[in-house]
């Protein structure tokens, strides 16, 4: 697992950093470089109690090990003894269940932010960015903040993890390992530098990462779980699913190799077993992000399996949960969720309702100015879907262009790959097949159904070894469960098999 799975899930919308990680000193706020000179180039941490200190580093040890649940008693231990502790409020933020509580922590560390390090403070800064889906102000503070402490790890994880969620590897993989070369033992770089090699093609180099993160702490659950994820890419499923067993033998509570488990026995055809899986990690929920993330990976099997009634049930259980602390960012994503899985049926004038009433209720919510923007964004590629499948390009264009103009607006690269999508599919749509290539590369090729659209339009323009290159991709995508996967896999492999035979 690379980040927190349940927010992953939650605030699919959001660009979030991983957990807040920061070395602990006392110092307060003061000149920055003054700071990093004087702690060896060293993050600070600025607290009023020892004590809330040593609870904040039990926490951030937890944390930097994925073990999230576990870290949240420390981090509250460390609010309770010093209510003005900015950076225990951002890991707390960080590693919160619930989408709600995500929002209320960081909206605290951000109010406190003054009040601590200059370097505390730009980390802060940095992560209220990301969640408001600001990446140009996020990437200037974490700039800044590898600059003004280039010897400290944690600030090159960060700068990296920022570059992984814009899908710039090399800088990310040269970050991570300038943080593995500060501190050959802080095991969090090897875990995320596994996935950006993993993500490059480079499954040798991600093989390694995942065995020296296994062996600097070879009695948690999550480096096995790390290198599950990798066999489960590579298809070799059965070497997946021990690896998974083996993350749970140390921890039957490691909810995110429940759910990876059930990836790797969907895709080796036992779609039963895989759902039960996902009932176990139900029943044993800790919290409503637990629940939450087993009822979503039911949507995803019942999708692949082609059910998607039963999906749309599984999400509308995913959103009781949520309404009843009135978490309006995770049921605002669970309507998002459903509109989509009726655009794959496709009801489109349904799916469109469902969307709608997530920008309504983000839009009359206390969410931040750039978080409703972003949602605006949304709903015009929600909107431009809806028309592409109703094959009315005019209306189509015009949502793009929109969403294009506020994409670029914030420099927003991931934004931008999503415009590209729209692009393509607008030109897959209107049969102007070099264009559709020619958009769709720019797009997001992480998303297994762009690959899936680049196969139908080369075998469209006639290019029958590029399609079947790119089908064999999507069919082989092999990712942990997501609908956009579960959309076009079983698709993708009939096609493969057909031209096999």
């Amino acid at each position: 697992m690379p980040r927190n799975k349940t927010m992953q899930v939650l605030l699919a919308a959001s660009v979030v950093l991983s957990a807040a990680a920061l070395t602990a000193c006392n110092q307060s706020s003061g000149n920055a470089s003054s700071a990093a000179a004087a702690y060896g180039g060293k993050l600070p941490v600025t607290s009023r109690s020892e004590q809330a200190k040593q609870e904040f580093l039990q926490g951030r040890d937890l944390s930097e090990r994925l073990l999230g649940q576990e870290s949240l008693q420390h981090f509250d231990k460390a609010l309770s003894l010093d209510p003005e502790f900015a950076s225990a409020e951002l890991a707390r933020a960080n590693n919160s269940p619930t989408a709600k509580e995500f929002f209320d922590h960081l909206k605290k560390a951000v109010s406190l932010a003054d009040e601590a390090s200059d370097g505390e403070n730009l980390l802060i800064l940095a992560n209220e960015a990301g969640a408001n889906g600001d990446t140009a102000k996020q990437k200037g503070y974490l700039d800044k903040l590898v600059t003004t402490y280039p010897n400290d790890e944690r600030a090159q994880f960060n700068l990296a993890n920022y570059y992984v969620a814009q899908q710039e590897l090399a800088p990310a993989v040269e970050h991570y390992r300038k943080a593995t070369e500060i501190a050959p033992s802080y095991s969090p770089a090897y875990n995320v530098l596994g996935y950006a090699y993993r993500q490059q093609g480079d499954y040798t180099s991600a093989e390694r990462a995942f065995k020296k993160y296994i062996d600097l702490i070879p009695n948690d659950p999550n480096p096995y779980d790390s290198y599950a994820e990798l066999l489960l890419k590579m298809g070799r499923f059965e070497d997946s699913q021990a690896q998974y067993h083996r993350a749970l033998t140390i921890d039957p509570h490691f909810v995110p190799s429940h759910f990876g488990l059930s990836g790797a026995l969907l895709y080796a055809g036992k779609p039963t077993e895989a759902q039960a899986e996902l009932q176990k990690m139900a029943d044993q929920s800790r919290n409503d992000g637990e629940l939450r993330t087993a009822y979503f990976g039911m949507a995803v099997v019942v999708s692949d399996s082609g059910k998607p009634d039963e999906a749309l049930h599984m999400m509308d259980k995913e959103y009781a949960v949520a309404e009843k602390t009135n978490d309006v960012a995770s049921m605002a994503a669970d309507l998002q969720a459903k509109g989509n899985i009726l655009v794959e049926i496709p009801r489109y004038d349904e799916a469109q309702r469902q969307f709608d009433r997530s920008f309504q209720m983000i839009q009359a919510s206390g969410q931040s100015r750039g978080i409703k923007n972003n949602a605006k964004l949304l709903h015009h590629f929600n909107l431009a879907e809806i028309a592409i499948g109703k094959k009315d390009y005019a209306a189509a264009k015009a949502h793009a262009e929109e969403f294009r103009q506020g994409a670029e607006a914030t420099k927003n690269s991931a934004q931008v790959k999503q415009f590209h999508e729209l692009e393509g599919r607008i030109a897959l749509g209107e049969k102007d097949y070099d264009k559709a290539i020619a958009e769709l590369q720019q797009a997001n090729l992480q998303n297994p159904a762009n690959l899936y659209r680049l196969s139908q339009a080369y075998q469209a323009k006639g290019d029958s070894d590029k399609a079947h290159e790119y089908l064999i991709q999507a069919a082989n995508f092999n990712s942990l469960p997501a609908l956009n996967y579960a959309f076009i896999r079983v698709k993708a492999q009939k096609l493969a098999a057909k031209e096999k035979a």
